[in-house]
């Protein structure tokens, strides 16, 4: 049960009533519960986050949280995804700046406050859980569409080699930036490791012999 006065909670039970059937559900709610809960995980951290204090700090119920989220996994990966890429942002043509806004990108959102808080919690509910997983990934079809749009047309200019799967080097780049977070997060500041992890990826580790 929540720790408020039991006036406060008639009062919020009265704002968060369901809707009638049919009616969309009210999104300035939605976005006081994924502000308070990306607030909280940066305070309090991913294990220490619970529905209830969401849904104090958002002023709202637990029962508004439960319409909308299932699961205090649910909610967060929403709160620290609340974005999802679409698209790449640099100009189509140049592979090498196509792959180094992929691994820059891929930086920037594994290192911001909120999705570096909730991602050891996050990975391990996920890895129980293959349904919610598969919905975590869903959120980013359109970005890995945005990658394999991207390989094609470098592939067709002679610029990619045929057979390249997208979907694995979109792996590679994740798992990469996944691993420096976890090992050596000061690595991940500045160009040096956008660079590096470019570099690999664009000529490999092997020398070979001019043919």
């Amino acid at each position: 049960y929540d720790t408020v006065g039991s006036d406060m909670k008639a009062e919020r039970l009265s704002v968060d009533k369901s809707p009638s059937a049919g009616r969309p559900r009210d999104p300035r709610i939605d976005a006081a519960i994924l502000r308070a809960a990306a607030d909280l995980l940066v305070e309090i951290g991913y294990a220490n986050l619970t529905m209830a204090s969401v849904a104090e700090r958002a002023g709202t119920t637990k029962t508004a949280l439960y319409r909308r989220w299932s699961s205090k996994a649910e909610l967060v990966h929403e709160a620290a995804f609340p974005v999802t890429p679409t698209a790449i942002q640099t100009p189509p043509g140049d592979i090498e700046a196509d792959l180094r806004a992929m691994i820059a990108s891929s930086r920037d959102v594994f290192t911001s406050p909120v999705v570096s808080a909730a991602l050891p919690g996050l990975i391990a509910d996920m890895s129980e859980d293959s349904e919610l997983s598969g919905r975590v990934m869903a959120r980013f079809t359109d970005l890995f569409a945005a990658v394999r749009n991207r390989l094609h047309d470098a592939v067709s200019r002679g610029q990619v080699r045929p057979g390249v799967d997208p979907d694995k080097l979109v792996d590679l780049i994740g798992g990469a930036t996944l691993l420096a977070l976890l090992q050596k997060p000061e690595e991940l500041v500045g160009p040096a490791w956008v660079d590096d992890i470019a570099a690999i990826l664009l000529r490999g580790v092997v020398v070979h012999p001019e043919s």
